[in-house]
């Protein structure tokens, strides 16, 4: 006879965690809080006297707590923030009653799990990530560089002022310019400088990766599709097989329109919110130039725009044609090729 198991649900916060503890009968064993650090974490774990499955919300805490929770759980799920709340709504609310109910989602088979990445795959994706932050941060020096300028009333060629010879020329002719003025731009120059060598740096360690190198460069067979593209797909993605079909990937990629059906009448919205805005914002970016390189991609833009004329249509077109081309090619394992039809 299987052993019963013990259902808990975990309410997440920065410093606690609130439990609540039930048999499979919805019979509360125990409830309350415990911190957050590694030692309460592992001391709270050996305290499970029965075998117990254990559910909590995806948040910024979520990974750290699931590595070290794994090896004490029997099963341990994370859920859908969005779905657990508009499955559990209720008027009530707080951190005894949101475990709570965690644990009943867990005991009914109704918790709306949500896919979990491996430790590894999620600190390479953490170290993908953080490559945005630099470019946001180069690009705000830029901004801040050509802002002085305008300020201070200082002509320049905007096309060439964040070159770095230019740059250079460009300082050494001002006259007449305050000292400090000098200085800002300098300390600009050198923090974009800073930036940027990190971008690179980064994304140099990430494509030569022994577990990413080889599906990097079978994803950059694909025309228009390079090292951040495929970095962000493989990373994002992880698991291609976890999608059963294209539509659900796309979705994913936030690259399909809300729906709202009633009545039998349908009404299509703006693209969802519900998606992975990494992939998104790096999808739609690179839809708007892989056509250049790739002439299905092309071909699928020409016919978006002779249709509607609506460029932002067209680019999701293209990208969604784009998510299929990576699909296929990360589920195979081989490079693209063109295929021409069958007669």
């Amino acid at each position: 006879m299987n052993q019963p198991y013990h259902y808990i649900g975990l309410d997440i916060h920065k410093r606690t965690v609130a439990f609540c503890e039930k048999r499979a009968d919805g019979k509360k064993v125990a409830s309350g809080t415990f911190r957050t650090d590694a030692a309460s974490v592992v001391r709270w774990a050996r305290e499970r006297t029965t075998p117990w499955i254990g559910g909590m919300e995806a948040t910024i805490f979520t990974g750290y707590l699931y590595d070290t929770l794994s090896p004490f759980a029997a099963e341990l799920l994370v859920g859908h923030p969005l779905r657990i709340k508009a499955i559990s709504a209720a008027k009530h609310k707080n951190d005894s009653v949101d475990a709570e109910t965690l644990s009943n989602l867990l005991r009914a088979d109704l918790f709306p799990e949500s896919y979990m990445a491996s430790p590894r795959v999620r600190a390479l994706r953490r170290a993908l990530r953080f490559r945005n932050f630099l470019v946001r941060m180069a690009v705000a020096m830029k901004n801040k560089t050509t802002g002085i300028l305008m300020e201070t009333g200082i002509p320049y060629e905007a096309r060439r002022i964040h070159g770095k010879r230019y740059f250079q020329e460009f300082l050494g002719n001002l006259d007449e310019v305050p000292e400090f003025v000098c200085e800002m731009l300098h300390t600009n120059r050198a923090l974009l400088e800073l930036f940027e060598q990190a971008q690179n740096d980064l994304v140099n360690a990430l494509a030569t990766h022994d577990e990413l190198c080889e599906r990097v460069t079978r994803l950059r067979s694909i025309g228009g599709v390079g090292d951040i593209t495929a970095l962000t797909w493989a990373l994002e993605i992880d698991d291609p097989a976890r999608f059963s079909n294209l539509k659900k990937v796309q979705s994913y990629c936030g690259l399909c329109s809300g729906q709202n059906e009633s009545a039998g009448t349908s009404k299509r919205g703006p693209l969802s919110k519900q998606r992975n805005a990494n992939l998104q914002r790096c999808l739609i970016e690179v839809a708007k130039l892989a056509p250049q390189w790739n002439a299905p991609l092309k071909a699928v833009q020409n016919k978006s725009l002779e249709q509607d004329k609506n460029r932002n249509r067209a680019t999701c077109a293209v990208a969604r044609k784009l998510v299929a081309f990576l699909m296929a090619v990360d589920k195979s394992g081989k490079d693209f090729e063109i295929r021409t039809p069958t007669r």
